[in-house]
């Protein structure tokens, strides 16, 4: 049985995961660890640019393609997925699909769960996906909650890089070695070519810019690509680190 910890993407739109947490998410299955994402949104109405440009293009047609991008995206990466269609610009999470999480995340028990920053200016679909995130996590948490159900445990929440770090208030405290795996990544971030196609070369470049950071910070020379996080909650340990 694998000892790396089990992860859960909670992604405000389909392709959130992709460019931000390709990298983590691939590693972990490639270790053998269980990786399930969850898109609140497919992203339909405002991260859909380069489908919205092809004639005749309906809504349920881009829902659709983002579908079959992020699954195959999904796929490549090593993770299941699954999509929660709750709209996007602006994003709308009721009662009904809080429970559906909460129970997504009582099935999985993952130890750790990737998300977005807590506040983004440019993009207020992914605060409340932050927001949504810390919410569940505490009901799936309480032992009242579903008696019958095993509740969460203590899963860190790391938080991936928004696409403005500096206005986000984004400072990294983990640069993740991606480099075995962002042969995977770029493979990955090419499925959703058809829908935002002009970010592939800025998360290329963004991975380069980390792993050299990464190296700045005792990382080995062997270290080319990186992805940076943001810690929730405290670590524990015994000793200073």
């Amino acid at each position: 049985m694998s000892t790396t910890p089990s992860v859960l993407v909670i992604s405000a739109h389909a392709a959130d995961f992709v460019w931000r947490a390709g990298g983590a998410i691939a590693l972990s299955a490639q270790r053998g660890a269980p990786v399930h994402v969850v898109c609140l949104s497919f992203g339909e109405r405002g991260e859909s640019q380069g489908l919205w440009k092809q004639e005749g293009m309906t809504l349920e047609g881009v829902k659709q393609a983002r579908r079959e991008e992020s699954s195959a995206a999904a796929e490549v990466l090593g993770a299941s997925i699954e999509f929660l269609d709750l709209g996007d610009y602006p994003l709308r999470v009721d009662d009904a699909a809080q429970e559906r999480i909460v129970g997504i995340m009582r099935e999985r028990l993952p130890d750790v769960i990737l998300t977005h920053v807590a506040n983004d200016p440019y993009n207020r679909d992914h605060n409340l996906a932050h927001e949504t995130t810390l919410l569940t996590r505490m009901v799936a948490q309480a032992h009242g909650h579903d008696p019958g159900a095993k509740p969460l445990g203590a899963a860190q929440v790391l938080q991936f890089e928004p696409h403005q770090p500096e206005v986000c208030g984004f400072v990294p405290e983990l640069l993740l070695d991606i480099t075995p795996v962002f042969d995977l990544k770029t493979r990955a971030m090419r499925c959703m070519a058809g829908g935002q196609g002009h970010l592939v070369d800025y998360y290329t470049e963004l991975g380069v810019r980390r792993g050299v950071q990464a190296r700045r910070n005792g990382a080995p020379s062997s270290v080319i690509h990186a992805e940076a996080y943001k810690r929730t909650f405290p670590t524990v340990g015994e000793e200073l680190r």
